[in-house]
């Protein structure tokens, strides 16, 4: 039975970026996936996932998402990939009902902490937005814009293909395509059981994603819902001049989770843009989801989201993909110690928006293996909040 000082459970955003700086740090690890990473059956793929300093999700993931920043950098110094493009980054609202005094509007909760931090931005009006971004021709007079030079976004498969080779140089050992069927722990560590071997470490840490709450049992198992998402990249126009004038955005049109969707940089070469939404109504399971998407999706997608609100894209799909969110009551992440596996601690989910952090986490996870704790305060995510009268 080989022993390791760490192991670690899924290889998406999360573990990958664990097991690359366990292994940098010089310890024995080894890292296990059921599928082969980087793959389309979780939630870390699509070509492009937004990061951005200010995070409107709240205050907490400033930090964190800091120290990503600065490891994505490290990481393309060592490897010569591209792993992270500062395209810019636009929050607007442009919206019927929109209220200036409205505390819960996304794009006023990113302008407030980006205050708060000192973080570079502008806030531009409708005139300001229509004349610098050619897709947003159509926004209302009120609108209000959010700008952050240094947002944009990283490309998910490279990040977690590039630090699970740097990993294995470093010599951690991968199980791909292998299950976890059993964890158990004691005083001594914990002992993990795949479809086709038995590991025995110190530390373990479950980055599991769609898999955790069934893999981990109670409580998780009823904290956490699997949503199913979908990804579009409609056709540009002809002559649509955006290659280079699209930034990263996140548009919120109205009240509501289907009043909004988020977007990338039409980039050289596609002929297409991405355009995406959130739903959290309907939820699944890794094993019943529907991964395909269907042409009335399509059309329903360009009416409620493109259609008279982005310049210069037709109705026409190029490419589209799905993808799951797993998440949480609150939409916060978890990570904390398991409350009955000794030695564990749980790093899932990451509730939607999590890639952009996924790096530090790594740094932080690597850092609670080695040390049992972190430098950076995770204490936010804590289970105990669950469990508040």
């Amino acid at each position: 039975m080989e022993r390791y000082e760490s192991l670690v459970i899924g290889l998406g955003a999360m573990g990958a970026a664990t097991v690359y700086q366990l292994a940098k740090a010089g310890v024995k690890v080894a890292g296990i996936d059921r599928h082969h990473p980087p793959h389309t059956l979780g939630s870390s793929h699509g070509d492009t996932r937004i990061t951005r300093l200010s995070v409107g999700e709240g205050a907490p993931y400033v930090p964190i998402v800091r120290n990503s920043h600065r490891i994505w950098r490290e990481l393309e110094a060592v490897s010569g990939e591209a792993l992270f493009e500062q395209s810019g980054l636009l929050v607007l609202t442009s919206s019927e009902d929109f209220d200036p005094s409205d505390a819960t509007d996304f794009t006023l909760r990113t302008i407030a902490l980006a205050q708060t931090y000192g973080i570079e931005h502008e806030v531009l009006d409708a005139t300001q937005i229509r004349q610098r971004f050619p897709q947003f021709a159509t926004v209302a007079d009120d609108a209000i814009g959010y700008y952050e030079p240094g947002g944009g976004f990283v490309r998910p498969e490279r990040c977690i293909d590039v630090q699970l080779k740097l990993a294995e140089q470093h010599g951690a050992t991968l199980y791909k395509g292998e299950t976890v069927t059993h964890i158990r722990s004691d005083e001594h560590g914990v002992t993990v059981t795949t479809d086709r071997r038995t590991l025995q470490a110190d530390k373990l840490v479950v980055s599991a994603g769609n898999w955790a709450g069934g893999l981990l049992g109670a409580p998780f198992d009823q904290l956490l819902k699997v949503y199913r998402q979908q990804l579009f990249w409609f056709e540009l126009e002809p002559g649509a001049d955006l290659v280079g004038k699209s930034p990263t955005y996140i548009l919120t049109h109205g009240r509501g989770d289907s009043q909004n969707h988020y977007g990338f940089p039409a980039l050289p070469g596609e002929g297409s843009l991405k355009v995406a939404t959130a739903q959290y109504h309907t939820h699944s399971t890794p094993e019943t989801l529907d991964r395909t998407v269907s042409p009335a999706q399509e059309r329903e997608m360009y009416e409620r989201q493109v259609q008279g609100r982005i310049a210069g894209l037709t109705g026409k799909v190029v490419k589209s993909a799905v993808c799951a969110y797993t998440v949480t009551p609150d939409h916060h992440f978890i990570i904390d110690q398991h409350p009955t596996l000794q030695h564990t601690l749980v790093a899932s989910p990451c509730s939607g928006h999590g890639f952009k952090h996924s790096a530090a986490l790594g740094e932080a996870f690597a850092q609670w293996c080695m040390h049992g704790k972190s430098e950076l305060d995770l204490s936010s995510f804590s289970l105990a909040r669950f469990n508040a009268p």
